[in-house]
């Protein structure tokens, strides 16, 4: 049975209804009632909800029904309906049911509950919304029917509506010192991606991560951020450098182009770690392009072995920009703190064209040094940069736990 049967089931075998637990002393079943209902006790115990529905009309074709008699035949009709998923007989039978007001409030909340799932599963997302709405308005606590509402105001097409109704259900999560339910928030995503809330899809995703940083989170916000108007081309190399950092770099092209972009932006220390990790790991070496990923790890080692060397020779009189970029060097060398001073001392000069993509690779420099609350310090200075670099800035916040 499902959960639907398994409640309605237990709102009438638990009551002993056909014994008058719920009725004044005066009201019982007739014989002639009685005897079908009990065999429909019987056969619903069984499972055997279509049998159960015909002994059900036997009951019902009984001559002068009370009102009470009617009451119990709609309470049995009602659990035999939805164990046979008769989802529209089940319906009419709880409205009834409900509309009597016989129930006690207790059971009227577990019937008007069983209702908004019976509407539910019969798809009927309108009158699904009703009866839930009327659920939590006369006190029902069962957390399940406000998730049920989220999904029926979803499946309905009220994208907004539904998406505030999971900020409410989130917020009471962390409210109570728990997170927010991953399901909850795919869903929530999934409204504001529909509803062209972007913005707030966005920020979603960054919750996901931080709650449950799979991959697929992570590729869904990576590609975000690098097809986002104005992404800027030189951030190919940053865009790289996180996917390692998350793990994500699985692909021989993805190790080749991230090793030719460091080559390329003069960091070739970390162009001969990624290209021989490439080959440790048998991604690079073979195939049709062996021999160029021969040669591009022969160009990196060279230069790798060249660039320290050279780093340690220069003067340090250059432009500020050229600081910035040779202390993050120094940083790829394993010389973490002499380039993270490098890099403090040229950003302090001032006079960087773009100042915040130093204070990116600032901060991913202080998260290499594991001093995270300088690497969320100053990452927060480039959170409201254009072209990429604030999004960047933001993925490497929630990649190092930082707040």
């Amino acid at each position: 049975m499902n959960r639907i049967q398994i409640t309605c089931v237990s709102l009438l075998l638990s009551s002993a209804i056909l014994f008058g637990a719920v009725a004044h002393a005066e009201e019982t079943l007739r014989p002639e009632v009685s005897k079908p209902m009990l065999a429909a006790q019987e056969l619903i115990k069984s499972q055997k909800y279509r049998e159960a529905l015909a002994k059900i009309k036997d009951a019902e074709n009984v001559a002068g029904r009370t009102a009470y008699e009617s009451f119990i035949i709609e309470r049995m009709r009602a659990t035999a309906a939805a164990g046979a998923g008769d989802t529209e007989l089940a319906a009419k039978s709880f409205e009834t049911i409900i509309n009597t007001g016989k129930l006690p409030a207790a059971e009227q909340l577990q019937m008007i509950e069983a209702l908004a799932s019976n509407y539910y599963s019969a798809k009927n997302y309108t009158l699904t919304n009703h009866w839930i709405r009327k659920y939590l308005k006369e006190g029902g606590s069962n957390s399940k029917m406000r998730t049920l509402l989220a999904q029926s105001l979803y499946l309905s097409g009220d994208y907004a509506t539904a998406s505030k109704e999971i900020t409410a259900i989130n917020a009471d999560a962390e409210h109570a010192g728990s997170i927010p339910d991953e399901n909850m928030l795919q869903l929530q995503a999934s409204c504001q991606n529909k509803a062209k809330d972007y913005a707030g899809y966005l920020t979603t995703q960054e919750r996901l991560i931080k709650h449950y940083p799979k991959m697929e989170y992570w590729a869904e916000m990576i590609s975000r951020v690098q097809s986002k108007p104005g992404f800027s081309d030189r951030l190919l190399l940053d865009i790289y450098r996180l996917r390692y950092a998350i793990g994500n770099l699985v692909e021989a092209n993805a190790y080749q182009e991230y090793a030719q972009l460091a080559l390329q932006d003069g960091f070739p220390a970390e162009a001969k770690k990624i290209v021989n990790e490439g080959f440790d790991k048998k991604l690079l070496g073979s195939g049709t392009n062996a021999s160029r990923h021969n040669r591009l790890r022969d160009l990196a080692n060279r230069q790798a072995g060249e660039d320290l060397a050279a780093l340690n020779k220069k003067a340090r009189a250059s432009d500020a920009k050229t600081q910035v970029n040779d202390g993050y060097d120094f940083v790829t060398h394993g010389e973490t703190e002499k380039g993270i001073s490098l890099m403090e001392k040229a950003i302090a000069k001032g006079g960087l064209k773009r100042p915040d993509d130093a204070n990116l690779h600032l901060g991913m420099a202080y998260l290499q040094a594991d001093n995270k609350a300088k690497a969320a310090q100053v990452l927060k200075t480039a959170l409201n940069s254009a072209n990429g670099v604030g999004d960047i800035a933001k993925l490497w916040m929630l990649q190092g736990g930082l707040e």
